[in-house]
């Protein structure tokens, strides 16, 4: 079994990410798995940029891996940032036009001269990238074909002139690897043979579910690092007679999403954290006026500006308590690249049974991140539509009226009798203008009941390992891969380790998780990506057992867990009381 992890670092605008990409790509078209994540720079221009890519031949990768086997330095400043990672023993391909290593360094290095190749023999400084993505295949077996293949598809539109550079780069990159250096260790990328899967980002990921679930209006405003949601539905919904406009901020297109959802239509924004501050008056409204629409958060790290490009889980209880008053809502946590898939169906589902907006959380890592999945089965998937009123309730309409299930018949413009006021204001069952408090509190009643339905999905959260473990792993959204991982491992060390990972957020699956830790448990780890441990001081709210120890491993900083740094706080948790 091969499972390896390259990394390639560099300056912004050297290729290193297209670098990456390709890779990612050849070994996916070869049919191996991948797991990528990546890390841009925020300038505009230049800046340190890198992308890591983990490939194996096993069927599922749930994590980006612990050390880097590969590390790939265009140059200086990515040895220096990067080399500390490479495990001992690893592979260090660098541009030795650019610097030496230490000579100390306990790793297999495989010197390149990539600046030298592409300024002497192509005479394009920039087809340097080609000159390493020609040096890998050289060195660990993916075809040269690949890789060309890949090329005419990303550049053919420049012209045949641009096309034979990089093509020339790439051949004298590979030609130089296998005529000067000699292969000192066991890092081979065999193609499997197997049919390719799906290689999506998050985001794409996202898109093509909504359009599943049937969206028809998008409407949003660029802002890292959801902008690609927006580009890319920008060029598919039109396709499948849906609507993309772009707005003047992020306060317009909530706007916009709720004027269609009125008119009957299904719609979505998507945002970050500092768009969604600016989202939240018109996220009371619809609230107020029982309207169904999909909001997407990818969270990026720090208040105000922040770090942009860089992933953090920090918006928890801004999704969860923004506004004023008091505003009912769903709120969701996506967990990999294939649930982005199925969660946003999920979202739009809830969003139109319980007419109520429903929050998206995903973040910078799961945005960008991208990974090989089996293609959707659409046909399995149950897509729903809101309650219409019947000719009967017509015949009195009554827009909010109080019924079982809390959930009221909603109607759209031009259908017979059923007009009706959907405004901000405090209202009757028929949407008549009231400020009584006996009216309020009836009201106030009807939008947070009708939301008790929500925690009855059976996916609303998930387990793996033991049933009823010792020491309990629970995480929220992106985490989940990595804590699988931890489990998996865990648990072939002989540690009674489960974990149990929500994918509703709020209202707060406070019942099944008391039930999951009501057998043994004597210790809760709780690794999240924010500096404050938003989940960890959550779930104490929530705990009926006071006797277990809750384990907050909180950490900000914008990089993603790995799964050696969690199973390290776990093994320690699984020794007896007193022994840690």
């Amino acid at each position: 079994m091969s499972d390896y992890v390259f990394r390639f670092g560099g300056e912004g605008g050297e290729g290193v990410i297209s670098t990456g990409d390709l890779f990612t790509t050849a070994c996916a078209r070869s049919g191996l798995e991948i797991y990528t994540f990546r890390s841009y720079p925020a300038e505009i221009k230049g800046g340190h940029a890198m992308i890591q890519v983990r490939v194996a031949d096993r069927n599922v990768l749930l994590s980006r891996g612990d050390e880097v086997d590969v590390l790939i330095a265009f140059n200086k400043e990515a040895y220096d940032r990067h080399v500390k990672e490479l495990k001992p023993g690893g592979v260090l391909l660098f541009d030795n036009t650019d610097f030496l290593p230490a000579e100390d360094l306990k790793a297999v290095k495989y010197p390149v001269p990539f600046t030298k190749i592409a300024m002497e023999e192509i005479g394009v400084r920039l087809t340097k990238n080609m000159v390493a993505l020609g040096s890998l295949s050289g060195l660990f077996g993916i075809p040269l074909d690949k890789f060309k293949e890949l090329i005419r598809d990303k550049f053919g539109k420049k012209g045949e002139q641009v096309l034979q550079k990089n093509f020339l780069a790439l051949e004298a990159g590979h030609r130089y690897a296998t005529e000067n250096l000699k292969k000192q260790e066991s890092v081979q990328l065999k193609p499997t043979g197997r049919k390719p899967k799906l290689v999506l980002s998050g985001n794409e990921s996202l898109c093509l579910g909504a359009i599943a679930a049937g969206l028809k209006v998008y409407a949003g405003y660029p802002i890292t690092p959801a902008s690609s949601i927006l580009e890319f539905l920008a060029k598919e919904l039109p396709k499948a007679g849906g609507v993309v406009i772009q707005t003047e901020d992020e306060i317009a297109a909530l706007g916009v999403v709720l004027g269609a959802s009125f008119a009957g239509k299904k719609a979505m924004t998507a945002t970050s954290g500092p768009g969604f501050s600016l989202m939240v008056e018109m996220l009371g409204l619809a609230v107020m006026a029982e309207l169904p629409a999909v909001i997407i958060d990818a969270q990026r790290a720090g208040p105000s500006t922040g770090m942009p490009t860089k992933a953090e889980q920090a918006d928890l209880m801004m999704a969860i308590y923004a506004g004023h008053g008091e505003a009912p809502r769903v709120v969701l946590g996506l967990t990999s690249v294939e649930d982005c898939f199925y969660g946003i169906i999920r979202a739009f589902n809830i969003a139109e049974t319980f007419q109520t907006p429903v929050i998206i959380l995903s973040d910078q890592g799961l945005a960008q991140r991208e990974a090989s999945i089996l293609k959707p089965e659409t046909n399995d998937i149950d897509i729903l539509e809101r309650r219409k009123p019947s000719s009967e309730e017509l015949g009195e309409y009554q827009r909010f009226k109080m019924t079982e299930d809390f959930i009221s018949p909603m109607s759209v413009p031009g259908m017979p009798e059923g007009f009706y006021a959907a405004t901000g204001i405090e209202h009757t069952e028929a949407g008549g203008l009231n400020y009584e408090p006996a009216n309020h509190n009836r009201m106030m009643e009807k939008r947070s009941k009708k939301l008790e339905g929500v925690l009855k999905y059976p996916w609303a959260v998930k387990t793996y390992g033991a049933e009823h473990p010792e020491v309990a792993v629970i995480g929220w959204g992106s985490g989940e891969g990595v804590i699988r991982e931890v489990v998996e491992q865990a648990t072939a060390a002989g540690l009674k380790v489960g974990a149990l990972h929500p994918k509703i957020l709020w209202p707060f699956p406070t019942q099944i998780i008391n039930d999951y830790l009501a057998n043994g448990t004597r210790r809760i780890v709780v690794p999240e990506l924010n500096y404050s441990g938003q989940f960890a001081a959550l779930l104490k709210q929530h705990m009926k057992r006071t006797d277990i120890e809750v384990i907050s491993m909180a950490k900000g900083g914008g990089i993603p867990w790995k799964p050696g740094e969690i199973l390290s706080t776990v093994k320690e948790a699984c020794l007896p009381a007193g022994g840690r």
